[in-house]
């Protein structure tokens, strides 16, 4: 099932299995501090870039998607601390926001919708005993999934938009590659993989796409992309705040 990352154990959600499942809130998001970089939609350009790196990644320029760069090693993500806990006042992707429910697409062959609603068995907040209903007495969902299916419903539309989007980028030989190269105290970090909007073919696009990309609202999610580049010198200044706390606490 694609873009799972950190559901440990994805099951399709099923009235009957799950008629007596609750959900507790948990005030932690832990789960996803073992990821440095999660997609992003389109839309989220705006909010994420005063807070988040947003580039291009993927194993070729084809395959290539928006993702918030979190954190610069592996398995690290730098905007949650040790009690679970995101950066304050900085965004949370609707990545992380989703969970733990998500849409995922059938097996071919499987009739009706395309997309069903998993959710992840193993996360810490669902029970039996404590928390909001999944489902009420008579079967139907709760006010509370009824708002999550909402939500994944609105996700994946706005994932569609971002497809039309990285086409439209992809179709006008917009993206360049990009290596990112930090030195730490005589150690480089390497990011590789990664895409970024190439400024002066932008600026050489014809009247008639930069009228469309104006209209459809390109124009604003590549320099929400663009300026959001600066904060990849605050990422890697959170990395040094975590390296001096390890530090500390290997001496002690």
């Amino acid at each position: 099932m694609a873009e799972v990352l950190f559901y440990e154990r994805p099951v399709p959600l099923n009235r009957t299995q799950h008629k007596d499942l609750r959900l507790k809130g948990i005030p932690s998001l832990r789960f996803a501090a073992g990821v440095h970089s999660v997609p992003l939609t389109g839309v989220e350009f705006p909010a994420a870039a005063r807070d988040l790196p947003i580039l291009f990644a993927g194993s070729s320029m084809e395959e290539a998607g928006p993702m918030a760069l979190l954190g610069l090693r592996q398995n690290e993500n730098l905007f949650i601390d040790a009690d679970g806990q995101w950066a304050a006042n900085t965004y949370v992707p609707a990545f992380v926001r989703r969970y733990p429910f998500v849409l995922a697409e059938k097996p071919a062959g499987e009739e009706g919708d395309d997309f069903t609603v998993f959710l992840d068995e193993a996360y810490e907040g669902f029970g039996s005993d404590e928390g909001e209903r999944l489902f009420q007495d008579d079967g139907t969902d709760s006010e509370m999934l009824k708002n999550a299916v909402n939500f994944l419903g609105e996700f994946q539309q706005h994932v569609g938009r971002t497809q039309w989007f990285m086409e439209q980028l992809r179709k006008h030989d917009l993206l360049e590659p990009r290596n990112i190269r930090l030195e730490k105290d005589g150690k480089a970090i390497n990011l590789n993989g990664l895409y970024v909007v190439n400024e002066e073919k932008l600026r050489k696009l014809d009247a008639k796409t930069s009228h469309e990309f104006l209209t459809e609202g390109v124009f604003g999610w590549i320099y929400a992309h663009l300026l959001s580049l600066a904060n990849i010198d605050r990422v890697a200044q959170r990395l040094d705040s975590r390296e001096q706390v390890e530090g500390k606490a290997t001496k002690n």
